[in-house]
């Protein structure tokens, strides 16, 4: 009793068809039975019931076009009442304006910071000109040096 290479692959293409044939029927039935009960027809609610795959539903035509003729039968048309389009603008106006406050204030805000670094570089430039004309050895009086340092805070509240 030997089977011949042919056989075989007969037999195998066979059983694919049996079990690709199977796999359609249980679809079909989880279909029907998700129909019934009212539930809501997705890829995923078929597949979890059939017993398939995801990509087995995707796949084939007949399946997939009947899944998605389904699903969309079943969601609900979005249709915005007045109502909601005028909260939506009336939040979308409030939100708008808040950002164009805030945007206001970070421009403030970096106006105020630049000004403050042109004071910084200013003071800087002030201690190197000291420290030029101090010379190398920088020894100067007493009361010169807390001006220095005084500078060197830069406008600090020690100062």
């Amino acid at each position: 009793m030997t089977t011949t290479r042919s056989q075989r692959t007969a037999a195998l293409a066979a059983a694919a068809k049996a079990k690709s044939q199977a796999k359609t029927n249980a679809a079909e039935q989880a279909i029907r039975k998700l129909i019934k009960k009212g539930e809501p027809i997705t890829f995923q609610a078929v597949q979890r019931e059939a017993g398939v795959s995801h990509a087995f539903l995707y796949s084939h035509p007949e399946l997939r076009g009947r899944v998605e003729q389904l699903r969309a039968r079943n969601q609900p048309h979005r249709v915005s009442s007045p109502a909601s389009q005028t909260s939506e603008s009336t939040l979308v106006l409030a939100l708008s304006t808040q950002i164009t406050e805030m945007k206001k204030r970070h421009r403030d805000e970096i106006q105020a910071l630049r000004a403050a670094l042109e004071q910084a570089h200013g003071g800087n430039l002030d201690l190197r000109r000291e420290l030029a004309r101090r010379g190398p050895a920088g020894e100067a009086p007493a009361a010169a040096t807390t001006t220095v340092e005084c500078h060197a805070v830069a406008m600090s509240s020690k100062c």
